[in-house]
């Protein structure tokens, strides 16, 4: 009986301190099914914080999505390195300066996160 505790106890101890696993390695399929706009309208409305000025079809604090998109399509625009602070404000440049302080947190964002943002963006 004794040796049947203690060897529960290990185990329980053994599993308590096993590392965790990222849900990616656990389960491959699920890192698979997200799109590129899907991490785009995730990362817009989480980490990015870009709802905070930007909504899909009206000017708050900063354009549009729709307008952004439009005028970054029209103007064959690089959204990504407008967001990596390397290309010129194609929308409303007087908005400028209050964006650059988004645009020290989208300068520190995976290229794959910047794809998603762009594809999220032009998605409308």
């Amino acid at each position: 009986m004794k040796t049947t505790f203690i060897l529960l106890l290990t185990t329980a101890l053994f599993v308590s301190c096993k590392k965790e696993e990222p849900k990616s390695e656990l389960y491959p399929e699920a890192a698979e099914t997200q799109t590129p706009m899907d991490l785009g309208k995730e990362i817009f409305n989480g980490k990015g914080n870009c709802f905070a000025c930007h909504r899909e079809d009206q000017k708050v604090i900063g354009p549009s999505i729709q307008e952004i998109a439009k005028t970054y399509k029209a103007k064959k625009g690089n959204l990504v390195q407008f967001l990596k602070e390397n290309a010129d404000p194609l929308v409303d440049p007087s908005q400028y300066d209050a964006m650059k302080v988004n645009l020290q947190l989208t300068k520190t964002f995976s290229e794959e996160e910047l794809k998603g943002l762009e594809a999220y963006i032009y998605s409308f």
